[in-house]
């Protein structure tokens, strides 16, 4: 019952930054944790960055302290400012959100990381 749409990806040269946005629509009350995972080629699914309705954050290690994760409730939108882009960040990143209790995701959105 709820739609995630991500923007915000694309190019960018090592060391720059992006933000992206996800905006969730639909029957939005059920939605607690929202947060952003990413999948390489070749490479597991992984959890990036979550954020509970409280603003609790959680992150990988390997973005702490270049990525941050914040929420605005009343757009219901949720927002990854990705800092020191590194050459392994390249993915398509996902917005999620846990939706009584289970996780959905958004189509995604490309992030590219080259010079």
């Amino acid at each position: 019952q709820v739609q995630l749409v991500e923007s915000g990806g694309g190019l960018v040269q090592p060391g720059g930054s992006l933000r992206l946005s996800c905006a969730a629509s639909g029957n939005i009350l059920g939605i607690t944790t929202m947060g952003w995972y990413r999948q390489a080629p070749g490479k597991q699914r992984e959890l990036v960055a979550t954020i509970t309705s409280g603003g609790r954050t959680n992150f990988a290690d390997s973005v702490k302290g270049r990525f941050t994760i914040s929420r605005d409730n009343a757009k219901n939108t949720v927002y990854l400012q990705m800092n020191s882009l590194k050459p392994e960040d390249p993915a398509v990143y996902s917005c999620t959100s846990v939706y009584h209790g289970l996780p959905l995701w958004g189509k995604g959105t490309l992030v590219t990381v080259s010079t």
